[in-house]
């Protein structure tokens, strides 16, 4: 059985990643996987990295049983709008505070390489956005995608990563709201 979590970076519960998130649960559900849906807004924690890594900051209990149900996890789904070009500030601080050295990776001594601790893990990026998907791409060369994908995920060593993006939700109708929603449970239903 395939264990998932989905992990919704959006701060309001009323937004249309709310709704992608339980969508793609939804499918996964149907599917029979391990699956569960967290929601940022939900956990108990301080988004900033205060010491950066000179200094270490203790982990408060909701983002130590993140980190269980993340190495747990075969896939991993992050569900977020796209905010001046990236994550936004609730799901970048949890990054911070929790894909951590000792945990999401760990450097060599002596050396510029790193060894990638979450080999074997899968993920998805299910992402919101106001910008054209074009624009996004060839105006401002997929930063958010980018940071996430190859920045923080590959980084850690989780490969595959696919990117679904909706864009511009500020334009879509009920029409197409409704058929992102089923796509994304179509995803689910596959277990991608």
């Amino acid at each position: 059985m395939k264990n998932i979590l989905i992990i919704n970076g959006h701060p309001d519960k009323e937004s249309l990643c709310y709704q992608l998130a339980k969508s793609y649960k939804t499918g996964a559900d149907y599917a029979r996987a391990n699956c569960e849906l967290i929601h940022l807004v939900d956990l108990d924690f301080d988004p900033i990295l205060r010491y950066g890594y000179r200094k270490r900051t203790e982990l408060e209990p909701d983002l130590l049983d993140i980190q269980k149900k993340i190495s747990a996890a075969d896939h991993l789904v992050f569900v977020y709008p796209t905010w001046w070009g990236t994550q936004p500030a609730l799901l970048k601080g949890f990054i911070d505070r929790v894909f951590l050295p000792k945990f999401a990776f760990a450097y060599r001594d002596n050396s510029v390489f790193w060894d990638k601790l979450l080999k074997g893990k899968t993920a998805r990026l299910i992402v919101t956005m106001d910008t054209p998907k074009w624009y996004y791409k060839l105006i401002y060369r997929s930063p958010g995608h980018n940071a996430m994908k190859k920045g923080v995920l590959e980084f850690c060593g989780i490969k595959p990563v696919k990117i679904t993006s909706f864009a511009p939700i500020k334009t879509s109708n009920p029409e197409k709201i409704k058929n992102y929603l089923l796509k994304v449970e179509k995803l689910g239903k596959q277990l991608k």
